[in-house]
């Protein structure tokens, strides 16, 4: 009997073993997975002109496939709302100026031409800005193959609310813009140039 029962848990432990082994190797594949994405992701960091020119060309395919299935316009408008947020914390500054009680805390944005330089950080950088707006087309690709999100609405009442939205959020931004006093873009540090050298020599 004795005898029995150690062989029966030996082979509850080679069982348990390959049950608890199979998430391991998937863990493991969807760990490599991820560290290709990265790779692909840190490659492609410095090419910001193609990384917008795959996502033009996305949002096209996408516009196209919406108009021909003549559907799912509530992710449409899910997704132009999802853009214009991130447009919008691309366009802020990452420390809010109306949000310092005392002017002293935090990097101040220059407001005179003689003050020292200082690059707008912004709240939402250009590479994170591209990556979730890309991913936020490619979710709502993938939705348009499921009927459950193409939910009947009345279009045009979405296209008008949406620039509607989008007018006052911009007018709210500009105003802020203008108030506080800074450009969301920075072309780098401006040099001065001194008298240029004539080459001419004088003899003594």
């Amino acid at each position: 009997q004795h005898r029995v029962r150690k062989g029966s848990m030996s082979e509850g432990d080679s069982s348990g073993e390959s049950i608890h082994g199979k998430p391991s190797v998937i863990g493991g594949f969807f760990t490599r997975l991820g560290q290709i994405y990265q790779s692909w992701l840190d490659k492609s960091t410095p090419f910001s002109a193609v990384r917008w020119a795959v996502t033009l060309l996305l949002t096209a395919i996408y516009m196209i496939r919406v108009y021909i299935l003549q559907g799912w316009y509530i992710v449409t408008y899910a997704l132009g709302i999802y853009h214009l947020n991130l447009f919008i914390a691309f366009l802020s500054p990452k420390v809010d100026p109306s949000l310092l009680d005392d002017p002293d805390e935090g990097p101040a944005l220059p407001t005179k031409q003689n003050e020292e330089f200082r690059p707008f950080i912004r709240r939402l950088p250009e590479f994170k800005f591209w990556h979730s707006a890309t991913k936020g087309i490619v979710i709502a690709m993938i939705c348009t193959f499921f009927e459950a999100f193409n939910v009947p609405v009345f279009w045009p009442i979405l296209v008008m609310y949406f620039i509607m939205l989008f007018c006052i959020t911009m007018k709210r931004q500009i105003k802020h813009m203008i108030k506080y006093r800074y450009l969301p873009f920075t072309h780098g540090k401006r040099t001065y140039r001194g008298k240029e050298d004539t080459g001419k020599t004088f003899a003594s």
